[in-house]
This record gives C-alpha cells, structure tokens and sequence, in this order.
C-alpha cells in the first residue's frame, strides 16, 4: 500500500501532463484547418475576381 501512496502523486502528474500535451495538439489541428479554409476561400476569391469587361 506504501508503494501505491509514493505512485500516486507521479501518476497524477502524468495523466495532467497528458492531457495538457492532447489540447495543445488539438489546438494546433483546430488552427491549421482554419487558416487552410482561409486560404482556400482567399484563393477562390482571387480566381473568381473580375473578369474582362
């Protein structure tokens, strides 16, 4: 039981560490699909410009 009460306080650490690495890299997924959709739309709009007159 001694072992399990000086595991603990390790095992917690790493399941915090765990998930804060999981929402960084979700974070940083979220923001690449972003900006590629914002680059698709600007460059719809830059090939849908004008046209000749």
């Amino acid at each position: 039981m001694d072992v399990l009460a000086a595991l603990l306080p390790s095992a917690g650490l790493l399941v915090l560490f765990l998930l804060l690495i999981r929402s960084i890299l979700h974070a940083d997924r979220r923001e690449r699909a972003a900006e590629a959709q914002v680059r698709r739309e600007l460059r719809q709009s830059r090939d849908e410009g004008p046209g000749p007159s």
